[in-house]
Parts: structure tokens; sequence; C-alpha cells
């Protein structure tokens, strides 16, 4: 195939798909670009139709080439390995739009690759992938009823701006991502700093504008190569299986689903309706050729089916829902704190059958999560992690943090993240765990309500509380129902999953996901009012339980002790080699950091040792002055005849002449001090080139002071009135003497 491609201008840059020069194998190859940043993105189906799948195979991958960026890969190997969470988030943003448009019958396993080649730091490449993919797909053979394009929303100065760059999202109080169709919005997910409903909702109108651009150029794309799309095989059950199934198990149904039951009763239920079914048709259709191999398998389809439309007929009629509750109506909640006594905060959110156990660590600067791609190297003080264990659903599965993890967790962090304090009102690197025990919907918005309760738990002097609830949308033509904390079976036989969090006065995170076209903005408005209705109800209960911060952090946490030392003091205060700081972190157990402008901040588990490493700190950096008694310093070296050195500061060592050691001549300097021992010092001169002159004998009381005994000689012999020598290098007798003479 010859090259073609296709450009229009868009938001002051050229933006273009190009086909037919690069991976020319591949079912579908465009070149994505837009200012200088190129990401290739691939669309590949197996040859082989696999019917024993029941379900979509699709997998997305997204890469980013270092090299894109002029950069060389950290670490030992130096190239591209396992996707960082970033790239996974990326892919995630490209598989969610894409899936939908694939018919859920096609069998071919299919993956989309995203590569970008070229970095433009003033363009983000995460959106242009998602049109490359989308374009890719519409290319190809494979059947995509697309397009769909992507777009990233900010907002700076009150003006909303189409794909920020890095640096204008460091200023902007949006930072969403929308997908859709010309017919409709697919999927949002993103971040604000407390914008309303109506705010909100221009978000989505001004986007749209933007992604009917992006679709017609890949409309203009796919006119020119004018590909044939693949045949597949529709393999569904016949009518026949059908109404045999459904005549035999519809008044069970029918009354099940219409009964008022927990998670386990569904399944419980589920699983006997599926076991009579199958025991039927297996005894009806087993000998049939045309079923061999797909009796199991359309089963369980039309079961799927069946129950689900007796769900949505009741809700949609009865406007009640699985469990009873009306549609605007949030499960029973429970809320604990400080259920986790080693932590340094924690907090157990219990929504209906879905449980979270958020726990905190804080931690100091060394703690920062680095993050490092084709931007610019950053560091975060707050990340928050999600887990999902197999047992929280009664499953059996093998650990490991799956994709889903790492975007409900992200999800999580973004909704927290604008309320935490800075690093000048709060110094602690903060983590965040949310550990879902139990789950039946709605697990990433208990990981925002546990992860609030926790934090205030911790002592961190949080903005504002927040709150998480996820919506559901059941509509058939002009039949529309609401849904406000949706269970697990909800969010499968709806068409909407909708989480918004934030605080009384605003939305702070929302993830949608919109599973068919031709939602108004009306009924999106309806969405979001009744989800700030829910917000506000959640808001109250956790209130109940913890509304302000605690007044002191745990035991167990970090203190932090800060003090402002001259920059050119910071040199003296790292050593040479970092032997300095190196030698007060040992000794007294702390951490220590110095940032560029001179502020020192100290971590310890205890004051005693936090004191102790900001007195080393205050000695290093104050000046040496005449006439100040320094007391304990240590004799370092004894030199015959002249007198001994003494380490008066920290790595600072100064001479007391023997002249200087006593008010009485001394004949020799060890008849008053010895290496190790601990005197009192005045230094007397500071001289020139850097060199202190120290007194003992101006430090000493005339009235009071007695003349030591001479001390033991080298070979061990005793001279006449010797003693133990004391801390402050007077003999034991001494001490005797004078406190006779005071008596």
């Amino acid at each position: 195939m010859a090259k073609q491609e296709v450009s229009i201008e868009f938001e002051g840059k050229k933006f273009s798909l190009e086909t037919g020069r690069f991976a020319k194998f591949a079912s579908g190859a465009v070149m994505a670009r837009c200012g200088d940043t190129m990401v290739l993105v691939t669309a590949v189906a197996d040859e082989k139709e696999d019917l024993e799948k029941d379900f979509l195979p699709l997998s997305v991958e997204y890469k980013e080439k270092m090299s894109a960026g002029g950069k060389i890969p950290g670490g030992f190997i130096k190239r591209e390995t396992k996707p960082s969470d970033a790239e996974i988030l990326v892919a995630r943003l490209i598989d969610r739009p894409s899936r939908p448009l694939i018919p859920k019958t096609w069998r071919f396993e299919t993956q989309v690759i995203a590569q970008v080649f070229s970095f433009d730091p003033e363009v983000t490449p995460d959106t242009i992938a998602a049109v490359g993919a989308s374009a890719a797909l519409l290319i190809s053979d494979i059947p995509f009823h697309g397009p769909f394009s992507e777009v990233k929303i900010g907002r700076v100065n009150g003006q909303l701006i189409t794909n920020p760059s890095f640096e204008q999202l460091k200023e902007s109080d949006i930072d969403m991502v929308i997908a859709g169709t010309d017919a409709a919005i697919m999927m949002v997910e993103g971040e604000s700093k407390e914008i309303s409903e109506e705010e909100f909702l221009e978000v989505l109108n001004f986007a749209h504008a933007r992604i009917k651009e992006l679709n017609k150029l890949q409309n203009d794309l796919a006119a020119l190569v004018n590909k044939e799309k693949r045949e597949f095989t529709i393999d569904e059950a016949p009518e026949e299986f059908i109404s045999e199934i459904k005549n035999s198990i519809n008044d069970e149904l029918v009354k099940y689903v219409n009964s008022v039951t927990s998670k386990n009763e569904r399944k419980a239920t589920r699983k006997a309706l599926a076991e009579k079914s199958l025991e039927l048709v297996t005894e009806k259709y087993a000998d049939n050729p045309d079923y061999e191999g797909k009796i199991e398998k359309y089963t369980s389809e039309v079961m799927d089916k069946l129950e689900q439309h007796e769900m949505r007929e009741m809700i949609l009629n009865k406007r009640t829902r699985l469990d009873g509750r009306k549609l605007d109506q949030i499960r029973p909640i429970t809320c604990e704190v400080g259920v986790l006594p080693r932590v340094h905060g924690s907090a157990l959110f219990t929504r209906g059958e879905t449980q979270s156990l958020c726990s905190i660590t804080l931690g100091t600067k060394s703690d920062e999560q680095l993050v490092d791609g084709l931007q610019p190297k950053y560091t975060n003080n707050f990340y928050l992690h999600y887990n999902f264990p197999p047992f929280s659903t009664g499953e059996v599965k093998r650990l490991g943090t799956s994709r889903r993890e790492i975007g409900h967790g992200n999800l999580a962090e973004r909704a927290l993240k604008s309320m935490i304090p800075s690093p000048d009102q709060f110094p602690y690197v903060i983590r965040v765990i949310s550990d879902i025990l139990e789950s039946n919907g709605s697990s990433s918005m208990a990981s925002v309500c546990g992860g609030t309760l926790s934090l205030l738990d911790a002592g961190i002097p949080m903005k504002k509380p927040v709150a998480g609830i996820a919506m559901g949308l059941i509509k058939d033509g002009d039949r529309v129902a609401i849904l406000s904390d949706i269970l697990g079976d909800e969010d499968h036989l709806g068409d909407m999953d909708f989480k918004v969090t934030g605080t009384e006065d605003g939305i702070t995170a929302c993830q949608m996901d919109i599973k068919i076209e031709g939602l108004s903005i009306d009924i999106m408005k309806d969405a979001l009012e009744q989800a700030r209705l829910g917000r506000m109800h959640i808001l109250g209960i956790m209130n109940e339980t913890i509304k302000a911060p605690n007044t002191e952090l745990s035991p167990y946490a970090p203190r932090f002790y800060v003090i402002k030392i001259p920059t050119d003091m910071i040199g003296t205060v790292i050593g040479p080699g970092g032997e300095m700081i190196r030698s007060i972190t040992k000794e007294t157990k702390t951490e220590i950091n110095i940032d560029d402008d001179g502020t020192v901040t100290i971590a310890a588990t205890d004051a005693t040792s936090g004191n102790a490493a900001l007195e080393i700190v205050k000695q290093i950096t104050s000046k040496p002055e005449e006439g100040t008694v320094y007391n304990e310093v240590e004799v370092k070296e004894i030199i015959d005849g002249i007198g001994c050195v003494v380490e008066f500061l920290p790595k600072k060592q100064g001479l007391v002449h023997i002249s200087q050691l006593a008010l009485e001549r001394v004949e020799k300097v060890d008849d008053i001090v010895k290496v190790g021992d601990k005197i009192n010092v005045m230094l007397i001169e500071a001289t020139r080139d850097g060199k202190y002159r120290l007194s003992r004998k101006a430090t000493l009381d005339p009235e009071n002071y007695v003349m030591p005994a001479p001390r033991s000689d080298n070979r061990g012999g005793s001279r006449s009135g010797g003693g133990h020598r004391d801390r402050g290098g007077h003999s034991s007798n001494s001490n005797r003497n004078n406190d006779r003479r005071r008596n």
C-alpha cells in the first residue's frame, strides 16, 4: 500500500495521520503526529478464530521509548523493560473506549501496540496515541464501529485548553482526558480542584467539539485506504436453545431477581439455576452435532442475558434494586479509625458489602517516589496504593498487581491529592494503602472515603475531607434509571459506570465509562446532581466519626527538627564525600536532608536522637568566637613539651599549650591530661590562618583549685599521691581534698 497521509491544523499545531510507510505487515498501522511528538500505533488480529473464548480477546500496550526524548534508561539494564505505572494508565485510556466499539462476538486475538518514537515536550503523547489507535483499527480489517478520539482538557486562569503541555498542567486546576465518538462521550478520567457540576459539563461540551475534529481526520484517512473488513462468525445460541432454557427456569429466575438478596445469595441461586439449565439442554442436545462442544458456553451466555434482562426490567419498571434499595439510596455505612495500633494512621470503611482497610505511613524525603519517563524527572511526596486480593470476592487467583489495581489506585490518589497539605505545611512523605477486604461494587470509592478517614486519624491536616460515590445508569429508549452507589452486578448489567469524588464544595476527580451512545447532557446533569447529594450524605457520616485531624501524630511516626543554616555552610555539614553527614546520622540514628536554601530537616523516631543531631549541626555551623567556653571537649593528641590537641567543635581542632593546661607550672602534659579525656576549654585566639588557641586554665576557679597529683608513668608504676582521674582531668584524691576545704 502506498503512503497515505491526512492532516489538519489543531490547536495551533499540525496534527497528521500517516499509513503505508511504517509496519506494513500489521493489520492496521498509523503514525500519529502532533508537533514533533510521533506515536506509531499498530493493530493486529490473529488469523485463527478461537470460538472457545467467551470474551473479546483484546489487549492494548503503550510504550514510551526513552530515546524519543533523547534519554537513556536508568538502572543496570539500560533498556526499556516492563511498563511503568504511567504507561499502564495510558494503555487503559486507549483500551476503555476501544473495547465497546469492537463487536462482542469477535473471537480473533487482537493486539493494539502504541510506541512513542519522538517526543516534543510541548505535546504529551497519551491522547495522540489514543487517536492513532482508533485510526489503526479503523483502517484495518478488524470490525470497528469507530472512530473515537481523545483529548486532554486543562484550565489556566479560567481558560479551557486542549491538550495542554506538561508545564501548563502545573498551573491548571483541571486535568481531564475525554474520549468520544461523534454521537457521544464514551469515557472521562481526570482530576480537578473542586470544580462545580456545571463546570464539569462545560468541560465535556468543550472537549466534544475538539473530538469531532479529530474523528473527521480519521474518517478522511479511512476513505483513502478503504480497506474491507474481515468476515467473522457470530457464534450465538439459536432461538430454540434460548427458549428451552427460558421456559424451564423463567418463573424461578423472575422470583429470584425480584427478591431482596445479598451477593452470596444471588451467586448461589444463579449457580443452581445454571446447573438446572445445563442438565436440561445437555440431555436434549448432547447428540446434536451442531452443539458439539458448545452447550456449556451457550448455557452460560443465555443465563447471563436472561438475568440481565430481568434485572434491568425490574429497575426500570419497579424503580427498585437487587438489594431492595431505592434508586438514589446509599448502602449502610460504618466508619472506624485507629484500628491498627502500630501504623501511623488507619481506618476501616464499610459500605454495604464493600470494605476498605486503609493505613497511612509517614516517611521522610528519602521516601519520595521518583518518577522518570519522557517528561523531566520529578518526585511525589504523596501516593496511594490499592490492593484487590482475590479473597475479597471469594475467589482463588494468583497474587500480583493488576492493571485494574493500578488504575483504581491512581483514581483514588487523584481524588485526595489536591486536599493534601504542601510540604511547607506538613514536611512528611505520605503513603496510603487501601486493602479491599470485601468487594461488591465501588471499591475505589471506598478507598477514597477510607483514605480520608485514615489521613485524619494520622493527624495530617487535610484541607477538606473527600468522599466518593459510583453512579450507574440503566437506559432503554425513553426509560432511564440513575443508580447511586452501584453494586457489582449493577455495574455489569448497566450502561454507565460513573465515579465522582469531591469535597462539600466541588469535584476533585472522576472516572466515567459509558457503554451506550446517545447519552444526553440532561441525563448527565441529573446523574451529577444525584452524585453530589450522595457525596454529601457520605461526608456527613464520615464527619460523625472524625471531622478534623488528630492533634497528635502516632508515637511511632518520625519527628522532624528543622534548622536554617547559611548556604556557605552546607558543604561543611555534608563533609568531604558526605563523610560528616553520614557520621551524624550513624551516631544519632537519624535521617538528615539539606535543601539548597540551607534548610536542614532532621527526621528522628525520638526526641533524644533528634535533639542530639540538631545540636551537632548547630555546633558544626557555629563560628568559633574568642572568649567562648566549650565544655567536655575530647583530647585527641598529646604533644610532649608543647601541649595537647582537642576537638572543641565537630571537625574543628585547636591547641591547648602546656602553659594553658593548669594554674600552676606543668612539666609534663600527661601529668594533666591524656588522650580521650574530656575537658573544658576557652577559645583565646582564632588566628588569621585558621588556627585556634585554647586554654583549660581560663576555665578553672583559682579559689577552689587544687593541683592534681602526679599521674602514673608509662611503665605502670604509681607516682606519689596518684589517684583515679575524673572526666575533668582531676584526680579523685584532689576532689576529696576539695570537698574537705569546702566543708
